[in-house]
């Protein structure tokens, strides 16, 4: 896939999360095929003054394709983040305006801009104009069920010179209830040129397969299905290419993964902060683990509490061994 002058592996992407899609976890998704990764959304005037937080979101550091996620509602705050950006190395530069959760759309960002297209624009002329970098936009099919102008959206922001589309299936105010619905995306399809990616409820190679027929969309995005799972936007990828599915890592393979993945997080963040980010990326791996059939054993809750209210990573080190050992002892790892 190409993407204005950048060229991708693959068109199945990981989507910024907030809270999750920090360096160490986009750079297994990467590892493991994802055709790109995007950082956590980064608060353009944050960022551009300087506030630490969103130099960290924002470092791309190790990834072949660096993209920043922006999220603003104004013009010269966007525009000087998307410069610094771009000055550290971003390859493509998204802005948000699909975000559905509150103290976002209370600054009139995030999914809010879908209710003043004009000031979308505003943005997006601002933003492009500013680098020289690919311009890329995330949105929903619209604020509520009774505006649905991801259409509209999508093809003015094509007009602006954006590079590429990415549609969640639901309104803002859906959040993240019911079900996306991919067939409605079809629409912002028709009515642009550049690559149009599908977001929302992609859980499985199926889905994805699923999702592209009634979407009509070129790729897909992988949010919430990738949690406890970096490895599933590239197995979604390898799919695509060869039809085969891959087994999902487990046992000692997995171990080794989570342990790896844990050590980043702690090297990454200073302090007690890496410890305490990891815990959510931790209690997924661990829930993916209890999903196989197996008592709930007193042993694995109480190894489980340990992990996730420790302290002294070591000590977490020590707790994940003995539950992947007990785990494997049951025939569930």
């Amino acid at each position: 896939m190409t993407v204005g002058s950048v060229s991708l592996p693959n068109g199945v992407f990981l989507a910024p999360m907030s809270g999750i899609t920090d360096l160490p976890f986009r750079m297994l998704a990467k590892r493991f095929g994802a055709g790109l990764v995007i950082s956590e959304m980064v608060a353009s005037k944050a960022f551009a003054v300087g506030k630490e937080e969103m130099r960290l979101r924002a470092e791309g550091q190790g990834v072949d394709v660096h993209a920043v996620q922006l999220a603003g509602n104004q013009a010269e705050w966007m525009a000087e983040a998307a410069r610094l950006s771009e000055g550290a190395g971003a390859a493509l530069v998204d802005i948000n305006m699909g975000c559905p959760a509150k103290k976002v759309i209370s600054g009139y960002s995030g999914s809010a801009l879908m209710r003043d297209l004009d000031q979308a624009l505003r943005l997006i002329d601002a933003v492009v104009g500013a680098v020289s970098v690919p311009v890329t936009v995330k949105m929903r099919l619209g604020w509520d069920d009774d505006s649905h102008n991801a259409a509209e959206l999508a093809r003015r922001a094509e007009e602006s010179g954006v590079s590429m589309v990415t549609v969640h299936g639901r309104t803002r105010n859906q959040f993240y209830k019911g079900n996306a619905d991919w067939r409605a995306i079809r629409v912002v399809s028709d009515a642009v040129s550049v690559p149009l990616i599908a977001n929302g409820d992609v859980l499985s190679e199926d889905d994805a397969i699923t999702c592209l027929e009634q979407s009509g969309a070129d790729g897909v995005m992988i949010g919430r299905g990738a949690y406890g799972r970096p490895w599933l936007p590239g197995f979604i990828a390898h799919y695509f290419a060869t039809g085969a599915y891959l087994d999902e890592p487990a046992g000692a393979d997995l171990l080794a993964l989570v342990l790896e993945h844990y050590d980043a997080m702690i090297d990454y963040y200073p302090d007690i902060v890496g410890v305490r980010c990891a815990r959510k990326h931790l209690g997924w791996y661990m829930d993916g683990v209890l999903q196989t059939p197996v008592s709930n054993s007193s042993e694995l809750s109480n190894l489980r509490k340990v992990i996730l209210t420790a302290e002294e990573p070591e000590t977490v080190r020590i707790a994940l061994r003995e539950f992947f050992s007990v785990a494997a002892e049951r025939h569930v790892a």
